[in-house]
């Protein structure tokens, strides 16, 4: 009995661990280059500020962390294809940028804002990027 279930265990593990790894890093990039794409095109400039500790410029882009993180662990939850991974990754970061995007419109000044370190800003603008990932990771999963 102890022979069979080593055996199985080893055979779970040598065929789940090399798409777990694999769906992983497939993750993780998407992140990567999620987090670099998103500093880029948003109308802040995180390096400059986070070296200068504004804690609101710091808020907001882990609040666009989190927010690019979720969509890609509901995948992670919920497909074996790192193809789906890859195309609703790119989706996930698509709306996160949206979501900037309406947001400096919809609260004017918000640039000026975070750069002058207001919390006051930053939240809602964090919670409206955690809530579109909220909706949009819950939309991934499959029924």
């Amino acid at each position: 009995m102890y022979e069979t279930l080593s055996s199985s265990v080893a055979g779970a593990l040598g065929s789940g661990l090399p798409v777990l790894l694999l769906q992983f890093a497939t993750c993780i990039v998407l992140l990567v280059v999620g987090v670099v794409v998103y500093t880029f095109v948003t109308p802040f400039h995180e390096r400059e500020l986070l070296r200068e500790g504004n804690v609101a410029a710091a808020t907001v882009l882990s609040g666009a962390v989190v927010a690019l993180a979720i969509p890609l662990a509901a995948l992670l939850a919920t497909t074996r294809a790192v193809l789906d991974i890859v195309v609703w990754g790119i989706v996930a970061l698509l709306l996160q940028l949206v979501t900037v995007v309406v947001a400096s419109h919809v609260m004017r000044g918000l640039k000026l804002r975070i750069d002058d370190g207001s919390i006051a800003a930053a939240l809602p603008i964090t919670a409206a990027q955690l809530a579109i990932a909220l909706l949009n990771a819950a939309g991934m999963i499959p029924v």
